[in-house]
């Protein structure tokens, strides 16, 4: 039996990873909905055009990103002293009410506000991933990881489309649909949810001093490779703000793809990306253990930004999204090697770091890609290549995948899989049956 994981019936664990899966679908979905319509609402209350709009855009997106960024280890410090399950349910309340709070809001103040308030009670994610490290054994950690990043790439094709097609309903409509969302899943949850840390796992007090992100970090500090991994989290997070920043711009730009066509490959690469999360992690995983896994991930990435960022022809950046769904294999064996390293009782704040590392990367990426883009397609700039950012973001994974391949050399394979020892890992334990 694995010591690090709460013992439930299979009746309770599949309905309580159920809840988890839909919690994370349902705030993605949230998140989706309002993206195309909450620019449109800034420049609604905001007057003075376009380029007034897109300057407050840019202003809502750095104070959601520093909001999250503090209150992510808040929530994963309250999860470890009083549970997951209220921290959840509170988080999914306060969803609620804030998609509320934006649809209301007459005026760009009290929109600000609101988005603020999101920032502080989006960081859901954090306390979903640290149930899943509570209710599932350590050899099954990266499959679970991967159901959820399934979850997150289906609420992001549907998302966006959704909202569009409600925002050409009433501006506003979305926001209602989201709030109405996150309060059915408050429901569910308050109902259908079941405790996962026994209290006699959970921290004795609430320590303001590792509450906050630097604290937070201190954890990271303690064990090396879990260290190491979070560098190489950081760099994942913010290669991918390439995508975020300037894939609209760079496509109209290179191949002259309207808001449809930018449409359509958003949803392409969702279902892409969702797919293999959902369905080959946990096949792989198994079979060739966490580091393959996560070092084949990381190539792909490194293959798939170097060939969005030199591809001529339309068809040729498209070729490139599968290599990128491929990417997204990296992610959960990363998390599932730093929550082997970690004390059950300490899962909550190590979900709070990664996420407040998600969330640091999100306060300068967008500018420094935003910044890259511009540089290469100035008129006297010395390197014309429209794509230069993408590389740039296949630069990031390359160091990213050096520290990798160095923090995870003497990992052991997961038990249950197949594989020999790495041949560059001497010291990694053989594959024992018994365990």
């Amino acid at each position: 039996m694995d010591p690090t994981h709460t013992v439930l019936s299979d009746t309770r664990r599949r309905a309580a990873v159920a809840f988890i899966f839909v919690t994370v679908l349902l705030d993605m979905l949230a998140f989706g909905i309002v993206i195309p319509v909450l620019p449109h609402l800034i420049e609604q209350l905001a007057g003075g055009g376009i380029a007034k709009a897109a300057w407050w855009v840019g202003v809502f997106s750095t104070v959601f990103a520093v909001v999250q960024f503090a209150f992510s280890p808040v929530q994963g410090a309250l999860s470890d002293r009083f549970g997951r399950r209220p921290v959840i349910l509170i988080s999914n309340l306060g969803l609620a009410v804030d998609f509320v709070v934006l649809a209301l809001a007459p005026t760009l103040w009290l929109l600000f506000v609101s988005r603020a308030l999101l920032g502080m009670t989006a960081a859901s994610f954090t306390t979903a991933n640290a149930y899943i490290a509570d209710i599932t054994p350590t050899e099954k950690r990266a499959a679970a990881y991967g159901m959820l990043g399934g979850a997150f790439g289906l609420g992001f094709i549907v998302g966006p489309g959704l909202g569009g097609f409600l925002g050409d309903i009433s501006l506003r409509l979305p926001f209602w649909v989201a709030g109405a969302l996150a309060l059915c899943n408050f429901l569910y949850g308050f109902f259908i949810l079941p405790e996962s840390l026994p209290k006699e796992r959970r921290t004795p007090r609430f320590e303001l001093h590792s509450a906050h992100p630097l604290g937070s970090l201190k954890l990271l500090r303690r064990h090396p490779q879990v260290l190491g991994l979070g560098v190489v989290m950081f760099l994942v997070y913010l290669a991918h703000y390439v995508l975020q920043t300037t894939f609209v711009l760079y496509a109209d730009y290179r191949y002259g793809w309207g808001p449809q066509a930018v449409g359509f490959v958003l949803m392409l690469v969702g279902a892409c990306d969702g797919s293999v999360q959902a369905f080959l992690t946990g096949r792989l995983t198994p079979r060739l253990g966490e580091r393959r896994v996560l070092l084949a991930g990381m190539a792909c990435g490194i293959g798939a930004f170097l060939l969005m960022g030199v591809a001529g022809q339309g068809w040729l950046f498209l070729a490139g999204i599968p290599l990128m769904a491929l990417w997204s294999l990296s992610g959960p064996p990363i998390q599932a090697i730093m929550t082997h390293q970690v004390d059950p009782s300490e899962q909550g704040r190590l979900q709070g770091a990664i996420t407040s590392l998600g969330s640091f990367a999100g306060i300068f990426g967008p500018y420094l890609f935003a910044q890259v883009f511009a540089f290469s397609i100035a008129p006297g700039s010395p390197v014309h290549l429209p794509g230069l950012a993408f590389v740039l973001s296949a630069l990031l994974l390359a160091v990213g995948t050096v520290i990798a391949a160095r923090v995870t050399a003497h990992t052991a394979p997961l038990a249950g899989a197949t594989d020999i020892p790495d041949a560059d890992a001497p010291h990694a334990l053989p594959h024992d049956s018994s365990h």
